[in-house]
């Protein structure tokens, strides 16, 4: 195992944050694999299975067991992880810019066009080798004017050339679930089945530029600006895996979800232990632009009338809204028949606040699809 330290652009004299990757196996002969946790900071599931993870990594590198090069980056924010106020973690918005951790990732499909598109040809395997050096250059192109802009450079210049990319984040309370790409689908289907997820969100752009989309969303862009003659592959397989909730950090949840992404990597290839059984698939995948938020009309105390994980029908009761000065009380009801698969941890509520979701067949939404 290689670690490796990144300096971030200090913000101020005397103020240095740095990234640690962790680097297994031989880069340039396989497949290559990141995975990174907890990017906003304060979701610590995402570190916990990273620490797992690693484990078996370096016993798997041992025994010479990985072919390809795989990076994980146990914890992918140092900025985040040093924000507290009050007592409490603030890890999900940069405290200098308001910006979310995981927005704003630099879209490269342009400079790559300008870079190598006419360099490309009708074999998908040199186009492939082409972009992705073209890639590593754009990376290292970018600007650094900001410690955020800085470690959003090093986290994209770690993961753009992989084939699988890997984000570890959690909701507040949720099943497990995870978001990608329609173009990704056909290759994060074996994923589903290995980490049991439960639902599966599949959009063509959620808007915000993830860090995900970032990394494998430009390849069917790619595809459709340089059309059939210069053949482009979906070659890389990116998601955000949503690790249940906050609190769901115990040792059983995160070697399960370790072992579940190994039998993942070796079902892909990128280890030589055998693949274990394909499990069943226990999910389906849906539009996001059909997984509806229940907002709050008002503030008040938040008692939920069903827990994540839970089919509902439209009209039935999720939660009640109880203001506590007037007594009143407003019935929070599913927008749609759909799973409600994720719902806020906080109890007390203010207007406007999304205080869960429930995840439908029909794409009912457009725009920015993402929280905030």
């Amino acid at each position: 195992m290689k670690l490796v330290r990144h300096s971030l652009l200090p913000a101020a004299p005397g103020a240095q944050y740095e990234l640690v990757s962790l680097h297994y196996g031989t880069p340039g002969v396989g497949p290559k694999v990141t995975i990174q946790a907890s990017l906003h900071a304060d979701e610590v599931p995402g570190m916990l299975v990273a620490h797992h993870l690693r484990q078996h990594f370096e016993q798997l590198e041992a025994q010479g067991q990985i072919r390809g090069e795989i990076i994980l980056i146990p914890a992918a924010n140092p900025i985040g992880m040093n924000q507290w106020m009050l007592r409490a973690a603030q890890g999900r918005f940069d405290f200098a810019s308001g910006e979310n951790f995981n927005r704003n990732y630099a879209d490269l499909t342009s400079a790559v066009v300008q870079a190598v598109g006419d360099q490309l040809g009708a074999d998908a395997e040199q186009n492939v080798r082409l972009i992705r050096g073209a890639l590593r250059d754009a990376v290292a192109a970018l600007p650094r004017t900001s410690m955020l802009e800085d470690m959003r450079r090093v986290l994209l210049g770690l993961a753009v050339d992989a084939d699988i990319v890997l984000d570890l984040h959690c909701d507040g309370e949720a099943v497990l679930h995870f978001y990608t790409t329609t173009a990704g689908w056909p290759q994060a289907e074996m994923l589903a089945r290995c980490i049991g997820a439960e639902i599966v969100l599949l959009a063509d752009r959620s808007g915000g530029d993830p860090f995900d989309e970032a990394c494998s969303m430009l390849w069917p862009q790619l595809a459709e600006r340089l059309g059939p003659a210069k053949p482009v592959p979906q070659a890389c397989m990116a998601a955000t895996i949503e690790l249940r909730g906050e609190a769901d950090v115990t040792h059983a949840y995160a070697e399960r979800d370790a072992r579940g992404i190994l039998d993942f990597l070796a079902a892909r290839g990128v280890l030589a232990t055998p693949p274990a059984t394909v499990p069943t698939l226990r999910c389906e995948a849906l539009p996001l632009a059909g997984s509806i938020p229940l907002i709050a009309p008002h503030g008040g105390v938040v008692a939920f009338a069903r827990r994540p994980g839970e089919q509902v029908l439209k009209g039935d009761r999720i939660a009640d809204l109880i203001d506590p000065i007037t007594g009143a009380t407003t019935f929070i009801d599913a927008p749609v028949d759909g799973l409600f698969f994720a719902r806020d941890n906080r109890r007390y509520a203010v207007a406007g606040m999304s205080l869960g979701k429930v995840a439908g067949r029909d794409a009912l939404r457009s725009g920015k699809l993402l929280s905030a």
